[in-house]
């Protein structure tokens, strides 16, 4: 039963998603079943509707992401009167072959109308409709502009690549493929359909825009959506860039050696330029995305300040009389004017406010009222170290007593090698001692000078073991010291054997002697 309620619930909680996922293929097949059935007695069944709106959205594609300028129809008509003579062989007169052109843009852009694709959502137990459109189109100083919209842009990379958390990082893992393979005109490709995706991007922050404008809870709603898709893609997308870039610069540098000393052939120097333009093509890419950032960081504060304005008007109390004329002198309606001054005509009612109300909204608190954090003061334990620092005060007390016994067996006897000063240790801490790291971690500091003077030592320590001795020894301990000097020799011909668990090692000899 569990696992029935999870798959009823998936089928449920799913099915608008993935119907809205549905939506932008939809037009396709809209279109490739239907176009040419009931036009011109079907005269024109030949016509393959399925690739010429391929093709078609391909040239939007290419004029508006990669030449970056909108499209006239007498342009596409140019196209698309080349695409059925070149491909179909479609010999007809001027006057019909236009209007066919004309018949098959109607269909592509729908006569201005998005296609709508009905379903039905078993969580709301309603039909619904999705609309998509593929191309759209304004008015700019008087000529109509035309461009493709996210959804086909979406659509054509969707027909050709494997839908991942992000096409970027598809076609970014594709382009190191190529340059690898030394393939640099593929790779020039690659790198022109990831602009394509992150100028679709920008698209759509434009689209959410003017979402926001027409319904400001179905803008917040496809702006964090939005933002969720783009936040997913930043990390990794700035690693791959990086990646690629220095990928094309080592490509470059190694062609560039090899090349010297040679014959440089035609060859050679078409390879050179084909990995310079995908040098700069990924260069403009980059620069884009970084654009994107910005674009994005634009569409949160955009969408902050519309519902804050779109909150100040749900909570506006007066009427606006002004706008209500202009709109009534417009529609040049007269008769509305009853729905403004009816109001005005009602009889007028005496209202009354009860002086108890006012304590009561003075003393009311709402429930998002900012409550205060209680801090609760707790007894810190200061005995309590970490374990470095407990690392710390180990090696400063050993460094202390080894440093102590040292100077201990020179005020016995003016001179003493290591291998006796290791026995005498060895009889007084037991066995074990010379297993200690701590004891050979000495011995290199001590080493790093040949003469000491504990007064000098006291009054401007030098090294790291010096420091350490300072804070280990009393002040008895000092004063016993005082007057201590002594130098090391290097006794580089004698070798101490150490035994240390089942290691066996050697140390230098070393001969301290008192001054």
């Amino acid at each position: 039963m569990a696992e029935t309620y999870i798959m009823i619930n998936d089928i449920m909680e799913e099915h608008h998603a993935r119907m809205q996922n549905l939506r932008k293929y939809y037009p396709f097949f809209v279109l490739n079943e239907t176009t040419f059935t009931q036009y011109k007695e079907g005269r024109f069944a030949e016509l393959d509707m399925g690739y010429i709106t391929m093709a078609s959205l391909r040239f939007f594609i290419n004029e508006n992401q990669f030449n970056e300028q909108a499209i006239t129809y007498e342009q596409y008509e140019r196209f698309l009167t080349e695409l059925l003579r070149r491909d179909f062989e479609l010999q007809v007169e001027p006057e019909e072959e236009q209007e066919l052109v004309a018949y098959i843009f109607d269909k592509i852009k729908n006569e201005g109308k998005p296609f709508e694709f009905h379903f039905f959502d078993p969580e709301d137990k309603k039909r619904k409709t999705a609309r998509v459109r593929l191309i759209e189109s304004d008015i700019r100083e008087g000529v109509v502009e035309y461009r493709i919209t996210s959804e086909g842009i979406e659509f054509y990379l969707d027909t050709k690549e494997i839908k991942d958390e992000s096409k970027i990082s598809i076609q970014q893992v594709l382009l190191e493929k190529m340059i690898n393979a030394k393939n640099f005109k593929g790779g020039i490709d690659v790198v022109r359909r990831i602009n394509s995706e992150v100028k679709r991007l920008v698209a759509q922050k434009e689209e959410v825009i003017e979402l926001l404008g027409h319904d400001v809870f179905q803008g917040a709603k496809a702006c964090e959506e939005y933002m969720a898709t783009v936040a997913r893609w930043f990390d990794e997308e700035q690693k791959l860039f990086a990646k690629n870039k220095a990928l094309i610069e080592q490509t470059l540098s190694k062609a560039t050696l090899e090349g010297a000393g040679k014959q440089e052939t035609t060859a050679f120097y078409k390879s050179l330029e084909e990995i310079n333009k995908l040098e700069t093509e990924l260069k403009k890419t980059i620069h884009r995305h970084g654009e994107l950032i910005r674009e994005t960081t634009q569409l949160q504060d955009i969408t902050d300040k519309m519902i804050h304005q779109a909150k100040l008007r749900k909570l506006r109390n007066v009427f606006d009389f002004q706008g209500s004329l202009q709109k009534l002198e417009q529609k040049d309606s007269p008769e509305d004017m009853i729905y403004i001054l009816a109001p005005l005509f009602t009889p007028k009612l005496e209202k009354s406010f009860s002086i108890k109300s006012i304590d009561n909204m003075l003393t009311y608190k709402t429930d998002n009222v900012d409550k205060g954090e209680k801090v609760v003061k707790e007894d810190t334990n200061r005995e309590f170290r970490y374990e470095d620092e407990k690392e710390d005060i180990r090696i400063a007390h050993n460094f202390g007593r080894i440093f102590y016994e040292l100077l201990d067996q020179l005020t016995k006897k003016d001179r003493i090698e290591l291998k006796e000063f290791n026995a005498i240790l060895e009889i007084k801490y037991g066995e074990d001692f010379l297993s200690n790291g701590d004891y050979y971690s000495f011995l290199v500091h001590i080493a790093q000078k040949t003469e000491y003077s504990l007064q000098q030592l006291y009054e401007k320590p030098e090294t790291f073991l010096e420091n350490l001795v300072i804070e280990a020894f009393t002040e008895e301990e000092k004063e016993r010291f005082w007057d201590m000097k002594f130098m090391l020799e290097f006794l580089v011909q004698e070798e101490i054997p150490i035994t240390r668990g089942e290691r066996e090692f050697t140390i230098t000899n070393l001969l301290f002697v008192r001054r």
